[in-house]
């Protein structure tokens, strides 16, 4: 009876108490407590290739090339896989440097956006041409930054024009400026390209986040030793996302042109490769993508290291999109794009609709 009443005497007079009451020391609450971190779920998806297809540029639509349709957005949006990295050549929405863009192939794009957006799906503007560009048909190219003929100024212009065309419909998840830039013509090249295309996409659009992908074809394995610069770029809008890519056989090159032995892959490849970037992300405060990863349909191993990864960018927030999907793949392994008319899925699906989009907390 005692230590109950001076406990509420305590409280009473609110002063502190120990001792013999055996009452421990009690402290006025926060009058403004931090709440609990919210983490977004953000969406995976897939690549919808086809407008990146073929040798020859600008080349002739539906023989080089095509774009994907509203029937595909119908499909990966039933499976929940909602968000789409949209991959495009330059060379087809700029005929001539510093040029206008070319009506028909934007004006395809457009469509394709459109369903997306009507349909509720983000996408991603991919420009795919790996940090260069062919000045004759497609037999050679140029690398930007390595000559006169094409430099940052060039790719910068031409994304302040497609940002200024995309930047009204309400779906686009980012400007994806460059896919897989490699074997660039010094350690800073890269960087000082996507620096300069940021500056000029924020004259005309402050809103779209602007995806960077990594040099060295990207690769989330050494994210570290050959992009740890693009972390200091500046963004006026601070909206900048990094995006890694992944591929689970030896060279990293996604081809699989071995068995899952002869590859030397185990269940936590994928993981194991993508760790160097996640943990780049925690570390510097950034928003990732890990835009591309694929896996073979001929061995069911392949897909347990592709579910492994899942679970692990699910888990750390980091979404993605599967390489790939599209009209125009055929037989290819790596394919997830459904046959007999969108109505047979392919083995990599029974793992990809599991995930659909990041946890949150």
């Amino acid at each position: 009876m005692t230590k109950f009443f001076s406990y509420f005497l305590c409280i009473f007079l609110f002063v502190s108490c120990s001792g013999d009451s055996g009452i421990a020391d009690i402290e006025e609450p926060d009058p403004d407590p931090d709440p609990d971190p919210v983490t977004t779920a953000y969406p995976f998806g897939v690549n919808l290739s086809g407008g990146e297809f073929g040798g020859v540029y600008p080349g002739v639509d539906g023989t080089h090339y095509g774009y994907p349709t509203s029937k595909d957005l119908d499909y990966f949006k039933s499976k929940g896989l909602t968000l789409i990295r949209f991959p495009f050549r330059w060379e087809r929405v700029q005929h001539e440097l510093n040029g206008n863009l070319y009506s028909v192939d934007l004006g395809k794009m457009k469509t394709f956006v459109k369903a997306a957006e009507d349909r509720d799906m983000p996408v991603i503007l991919d420009m795919h041409n790996f940090a260069r560009r062919s000045f004759d048909g497609g037999v050679t190219s140029v690398v930007i930054d390595g000559g006169p003929e094409l430099t940052r100024d060039h790719l910068a212009d031409v994304w302040m024009r497609l940002a200024n065309e995309f930047k009204s419909y309400k779906n686009i998840w980012g400007y994806d400026i460059m896919n897989e830039p490699y074997s660039m013509p010094s350690s800073t090249a890269w960087f000082t390209i996507a620096q300069a295309v940021i500056d000029k996409i924020r004259l005309v659009d402050t809103q779209t986040p602007i995806i960077i992908s990594g040099d060295r074809f990207s690769s989330a394995l050494h994210w570290v030793q050959f992009s740890d610069n693009l972390r200091n770029l500046k963004d006026p809008s601070d909206n900048l996302i990094f995006q890694a890519h992944v591929y689970f056989d030896k060279n990293i090159s996604g081809a699989y042109a071995g068995t899952y032995e002869e590859e030397q892959a185990t269940p936590d490849t994928g993981v194991t490769r993508i760790k160097p970037f996640v943990e780049w992300l925690k570390e510097h405060n950034k928003r990732g993508l890990i835009g591309e990863y694929g896996v073979p349909d001929n061995d069911p191993r392949w897909l347990v290291v592709l579910e492994n990864m899942l679970v692990y960018m699910s888990d750390n927030g980091v979404p993605g999109t599967y390489w790939s999907a599209g009209p125009r793949w055929g037989a290819y392994k790596l394919a997830v794009q459904p046959t007999n008319n969108y109505t047979t899925d392919r083995p990599q699906m029974q793992v990809l609709e599991k995930y659909t989009k990041t946890n949150s907390k």
